[in-house]
């Protein structure tokens, strides 16, 4: 049997932090929206666009920062012109 290296708990945990950070900012979005219009509805219906607009801009940054594996050629010799 081979052993399943398991994620640390930072990485598990990685996700929950994009989602509370996504949350946070569409609480304050609905927040100021609410003291402004003093209308409920329209407040929660920006807060949840707000939500999902920045989970998503999340999401996109996260793909695009995330590093490349190396190509297979180059790990066996560093030399070859692709580094």
């Amino acid at each position: 049997m081979t052993t399943v290296n398991q994620p640390s708990r930072r990485d598990r945990l990685r996700p929950a932090e994009y989602v509370m950070l996504s949350g946070v900012m569409a609480l304050f979005a609905g927040l100021i929206v609410l003291m402004v219009t003093r209308d409920p509805l329209i407040a929660t219906v920006l807060a949840g666009l707000v939500f999902v607009v920045v989970i998503i801009g999340i999401a996109m940054l996260v793909l695009a920062a995330s590093p490349n594996s190396t190509p297979e050629g180059q790990l066996d010799s560093p030399g070859t012109g692709n580094d």
